[in-house]
């Protein structure tokens, strides 16, 4: 979701080799009643990230996958939709036209796992701490629009914001707004470690080995009050070092479920039905891979030379030949699936034109070739990340306008040195906070986006993106989103290469796999449950 961070779905290589797996399963397989879940996901404990399932710190799909099923938040998103519904919440509302006073009540009886009860002075405690912190790697960025917030009684909240913001509500549906046990949990220090303490459906134990997550055990909440109704009782999610070892459990029925993406040749073999006994679900995805510039960097500091590369990228030969049409081209930050988009990077810059790079070059007096490093994290997204940044060199270099080298961190270096603007450009992924335009515009353009770009536009931050926000009929934002779109393509901040599908299996006697992600592509393991 930094996510949310940053996380599209990647899980390749599957029907491969004989890797061990990461201390998430001895290979004993489940007990037959618990549905197990497997994944590739990294979460691990680092200086930079002490505390990677703390709702003030985790801002990436890995730690909000596990975070959405132990925890309540005000709001959530239904099974299919895009309108939030009320959670821990009984109703909510704006009081006001402008969308500037936000109040809740909550539901009667509200306990966290612990048996500690869940009162308005919880959800207070909850937001401010994350505002309180203001961890640079975190979430604020989803709440700053908080002024104050009051609680009328145990059951009554009223927040005030700074600025009117229709999408409010659906901020409240993210683990940024998981509401806390104030008697557990610091006003002002992050939870490190791996322990949770929430109200959601299920309780969650985690086992760790090295400072990294190799299990979470979800039991279902008896203390949960809610809507939802998880289908399964307990539901185990196993971490696995390789795809080729979590194919062999799925293969063996050690696990289930696996519910992030592949690799366009284990897609191929699935669609092909040569894997016996599991079913492929698939379904238009939010997620998208662009290209980040440090504008302030003296490599791409010139628009000129981010504007060549948009000239020379050709994203048909991505999806084509290294994503095996897994998935589209992107021609906007913003995805075609989501309201607002336009091509607004192929109405800039057309189809791959050398000769026109070249101009652009040349008319800003820039000298070529351009020498530029272009990073990349070699551990996050998947293995396919190698060869598109490959393939994105041969493009820059065949043109002879650039010499174009790649470099590739693992993601617990990666990130940190990308927000302290260490990288000319890199590669990213991103997943929505909530389905909406907001959602791939102010977290990358406000003055407080979650990548600590120094690109600034005063238009889009202090006109457009304020405008969007007080259009409660979301489409009435169409023409602004559009203005941005155009802005984000005449500057070239950030590069939008392609936008993939989400892609779960799972074994014939699993029920609910096509509800498994939320409109949001958020886990929703309570939808998931398991025949004889």
């Amino acid at each position: 979701m930094t996510r949310k961070s940053l996380v599209l779905p990647a899980v390749a290589g599957l029907l491969i080799s004989t890797l061990a797996a990461c201390g998430g399963t001895d290979g004993s397989g489940s007990d037959g009643k618990t549905l197990v879940l497997g994944s590739t996901d990294r979460i691990e404990a680092s200086k930079a990230a002490p505390a990677p399932l703390d709702p003030a710190l985790a801002y990436d799909f890995a730690s909000w996958s596990v975070l959405h099923n132990a925890f309540q938040t005000l709001m959530r998103l239904p099974r299919s939709g895009t309108e939030p519904i009320p959670d821990a919440a009984e109703k909510c509302g704006f009081q006001d036209r402008q969308s500037e006073q936000y109040r809740c009540t909550l539901r009667d009886g509200l306990k966290f796992s612990n048996g500690h009860d869940l009162t308005s002075k919880d959800v207070k405690f909850s937001i401010e701490r994350v505002l309180r912190i203001d961890d640079p790697n975190g979430t604020k960025s989803l709440l700053s629009n908080v002024d104050k917030i009051e609680t009328p009684s145990d059951r009554e909240i009223v927040i005030h914001l700074s600025q009117p913001d229709a999408t409010f509500p659906s901020k409240l549906t993210t683990p940024a707004a998981a509401i806390l046990d104030s008697e557990v949990y610091k006003p002002d220090a992050l939870r490190n470690g791996f322990e949770m303490t929430g109200s959601g459906p299920y309780s969650a134990r985690t086992e760790v080995r090295d400072n990294r997550l190799t299990k979470v055990v979800f039991s279902k909440n008896s203390h949960y009050k809610g809507d939802v109704e998880p289908k399964a009782n307990k539901v185990e999610m196993r971490f696995y070092d390789s795809a080729s070892t979590m194919e062999q459990a799925l293969v063996k029925g050690d696990i289930d479920v696996v519910h992030r993406g592949f690799s366009p040749e284990q897609i191929d073999k699935l669609n092909k039905g040569e894997v016996k006994g599991v079913r492929l679900f698939e379904s238009s995805g939010q997620g998208i891979r662009y290209l980040v510039f440090n504008t302030s960097d003296p490599v791409v500091k010139n628009k000129a030379v981010r504007q060549a590369i948009a000239h020379l990228v050709d994203r048909q030969a991505l999806v084509r030949d290294v994503y095996k049409r897994t998935a589209e081209p992107l021609y906007s930050m913003i995805p075609t699936s989501i309201s607002s988009h336009i091509n607004s990077f192929h109405n800039e810059y057309g189809d791959p034109d050398p000769k026109e790079a070249r101009r652009v070059l040349n008319e800003a007096g820039i000298s070529t070739p351009v020498k530029l490093t272009l990073t990349y994290t070699t551990d996050h997204y998947g293995p396919e990340t190698a060869g598109e940044f490959k393939e994105l060199r041969k493009q820059l270099n065949d043109s002879g306008l650039f010499s174009v080298k790649i470099k590739g961190y693992p993601w617990r270096d990666f990130r940190p040195a990308l927000i302290k603007r260490q990288f000319s450009a890199s590669g990213m992924g991103w997943l929505p906070d909530f389905p909406d335009p907001d959602s791939y515009t102010a977290p990358f353009l406000t003055k407080d986006n979650f990548l600590n770009s120094p690109y600034s536009n005063k238009t889009i931050q202090d006109e457009l993106i304020p405008k969007t926000r007080q259009e409660a009929q979301r489409s009435l934002a169409d023409k602004d989103y559009q203005s941005i779109q155009n802005a984000v393509a005449g500057d070239v901040p950030y590069l939008p290469l392609w936008q993939g599908n989400t892609y779960v299996v799972a074994r014939g006697n699993v029920t609910g796999a096509e509800y498994a992600f939320d409109s949001s592509t958020m886990l929703q393991l309570w939808e998931l449950g398991k025949g004889g």
